[in-house]
């Protein structure tokens, strides 16, 4: 038998082994990684260990910082590791230190692409390092990992990257022999604690048998010996998922004492909620002959559309309470049993009423029905929320005898049992407004209803979205309910792009994602993008409600009606005045790149919308639009190749006179061809619903 150092070595190399290309523990070098040329760059320490990026500016940079700008320019350092192929799953562990103020955001480049795929971003300074995880897609293109540090301007700030570390599999996977336990901690508890056991040292201790996977390895247990009040709770807490994962989450465990201990796994999503996955027999198992079972498998399924962490939680009532040990956590793309139903797509309840009434159908018995109807780009009348020149649902659209309206919008059978966030356009026309002119119920198979919203913010003449979050005990079907008095009391209804997505709308909405770069809807400022200084003769400005000047601009922005845009002041400019707004230098690509974007051209004076293509120097005209177009956000798309560094440019013209404001908003660059490339609206005044 090999002795116990040589077993204990013989683990560790298989542990090591499992290190993929990619990973640096910075010991001497840099392992092939590189800083990108055109940033600030990322310093070895002296004494090796790990790279940093810190508040000095370099020289080049310096020089970089224009002079009416001053130096507020923020410090970048992008970190580029060698290409990488990997056709398998693959987990990134990150040990870093953000120390002051600064972020570190962690991208996957793909050759010939313009755009990086964000992985994970923090921004929360610590006084030491910590530990992240992300989940690597399998993929057949090569690519490389981004790590770009932002430091604050403050002295002492500074962003530094110990260990990157690559292993084949999931994040959730553990066997518990590295030193960084891949990234599962322990919630602090004063008498009842998750510790590291086995090795060698701690075998026999407390009667704990060895580890499940090499038998001289690691495992993580607790026990109840110091627990002092009733329910002690010990916490065990997996890294945050990063991309959804369904399938089967399997687990060993030991347990002793059972009736004085309860052993519980959950799901934890970034708002704190929880979701009780599994829970442990009441009765301890034993073999044949009475001995305590060692080891037990279990299995539970796991469908996780966002981030979640797995929560293993054991609660005592004594310090007689026992022990609980867990080993060899993995995850498997596959349900646990061939019999688990596969994970709801609610997307068959979204519908943008482009095509026709997806699967929403009228209440047959009642005579008063949505209508599905367009309306052309106007000066008087709004359009669409998808596009501006589409189709959208308008209840109370007709004069009537009768003296009372009720539409109802049924969707289809949503499952029971889970959360959903429900995210639709309204946009109230007409005359006088009344507190049901539009209501949301889900409605369960009995035939019983409840009221979810009901509609309470002014939104004549332009689109509000809103976010409910509700969740049903058993099969249920949403209707859409609009009553009114008379058609003179309340007017119509319209709706359009209903989503619905599972989850808490704070998830799934993205109040609490990661944004993606290119894209910008200005809630936050201006993203990635900045004003041009040296060619321009005024400012973009952010603006939220309707412009000081009559007549011209929106009366909200398109994102959600009640939030910011990008906006061309007029009255504070000249005739043939410009204002221009710059995209961060963008890399080239083999391939047609993508840009999405709403404008809003109202006014009777109103000049010109361009967006060029920066490259070299010089500048190409891709788009262009003059004159007053409509009332209405309108959906512009603008399909280009270039396959060198560029920026995309946004250029406003002042026109005749002060009704000649200029709107922009939700802009998305992508990788192309665009989809569904159409020809611009035909502009007119007719308010004919067609």
């Amino acid at each position: 038998m090999l002795p116990f150092y040589l077993l204990a070595l013989a683990a560790t190399i298989q542990a090591h082994s499992q290190r993929l290309p990619g990973s640096c523990n910075f010991e001497s070098d840099t392992c092939g990684y590189t800083s990108d040329a055109d940033l600030t760059s990322w310093s070895l320490n002296k004494d090796g260990r790990f790279v940093s990026v810190d508040a000095a500016v370099s020289n080049k940079q310096e020089a970089e910082i224009d002079a009416d700008t001053g130096p507020q320019r923020e410090i970048t350092g992008a970190l580029l590791s060698p290409v990488l192929e990997q056709a398998e799953r693959s987990c990134l562990r990150l040990v870093f230190q953000i120390s002051g103020k600064g972020s570190l955001e962690v991208l996957q480049r793909t050759e010939g692409r313009s755009f990086d795929k964000p992985l994970w971003s923090s921004q929360a300074s610590s006084d030491s390092w910590v530990i992240s995880s992300m989940d690597l897609e399998n993929g057949t293109e090569p690519f490389r990992v981004v790590m770009e540090g932002k430091p604050g301007r403050s002295t002492g700030s500074s962003v530094a990257i110990f260990e990157i570390h690559i292993s084949s599999g999931y994040c959730l996977d553990c066997d518990f022999e590295g030193s960084h336990l891949c990234g599962y901690s322990n919630q602090w508890n004063a008498n009842v604690n998750w510790y590291v056991g086995g090795g060698g040292s701690q075998l026999l201790h407390n009667n704990i048998q060895s580890d499940h996977t090499y038998k001289t390895g690691h495992m993580m247990y607790v026990d109840s010996i110091y627990a002092k009040t009733f329910n002690e709770v010990a916490t065990l807490v997996s890294p945050m998922t990063t991309a959804p994962m369904s399938g089967c989450l399997s687990f060993q465990y030991q347990r002793s004492e059972s009736r004085s201990n309860l052993f519980s796994v959950y799901t934890r999503d970034q708002l704190g909620q929880y979701q009780e996955l599994w829970r442990a027999d009441r009765e301890t198992q034993r073999d044949g002959s009475g001995t305590l079972v060692g080891w037990i498998p279990a299995q539970v399924d796991l469908k996780a559309t966002y981030s979640v962490q797995v929560v293993f939680e054991v609660s005592f009532n004594s310090p007689r309470g026992g022990r609980v040990a867990v080993d060899d956590i993995s995850f498997s793309p596959e349900f646990c049993s061939t019999d688990t139903e596969p994970t709801f797509d609610p997307s068959i309840a979204s519908c943008d009423f482009e095509s026709g009434f997806c699967g929403y159908i009228q209440d047959q018995r009642i005579l008063s029905s949505w209508r599905r109807v367009s309306v052309k780009p106007n000066i008087f009348r709004n359009g669409d929320h998808t596009t501006g020149a589409g189709h959208f649902l308008l209840s109370h659209s007709q004069l009537s005898p009768r003296s009372g309206y009720l539409s109802r919008l049924i969707g289809p059978t949503l499952p029971g049992n889970m959360k959903y966030c429900l995210r639709f356009y309204y946009s109230l026309r007409g005359f006088n407004q009344t507190d049901q002119a539009l209501a949301v119920y889900q409605q369960q198979q009995s035939g019983s209803q409840e009221k979810i919203w009901t509609q309470g913010e002014d939104s004549r003449g332009f689109w509000i979205t809103m976010d409910i979050t509700f969740q049903t005990s058993q099969p249920a079907k949403l209707v859409f309910v609009s009553t009114c008095r008379s058609f003179w009391d309340c007017g119509s209804v319209a709706l359009d792009d209903i989503n619905v997505s599972l989850g808490d709308c704070e998830l799934t909405a993205g109040l609490l994602s990661m944004s993606l770069p290119g894209h910008c809807d200005f809630e936050a400022g201006l993203c990635d993008y900045a004003q041009d200084k040296l060619s321009d003769d005024a400012d973009w400005e952010l603006r939220r409600g309707p412009p000081p000047t009559s007549y011209t601009g929106p009366r909200g922005d398109h994102t959600t009606g009640l939030g910011h845009y990008l906006h061309m002041e007029a009255s504070s400019m000249l005739p043939g005045q410009r204002v221009r707004l710059l995209s961060r230098p963008l890399r080239g690509s083999k391939g047609p790149q993508c840009l999405h974007f709403y404008y809003h051209m109202y006014g009777s004076g109103t000049g010109q919308l361009a967006i060029h293509l920066r490259m070299n120097g010089a500048e190409l005209l891709l788009w262009q639009l003059s004159g007053e177009q409509s009332i209405a956000w309108l959906r512009a798309t603008v399909e280009y190749q270039s396959d060198s560094k560029h920026q995309i440019v946004f250029e406003a013209t002042r026109g005749s006179s002060v009704r000649s404001d200029i709107g922009i908003d939700d802009i998305i660059l992508e990788g192309g061809p665009c989809p569904g490339m159409e020809d611009r609206a035909t502009v007119g005044t007719s308010n004919k619903i067609e």
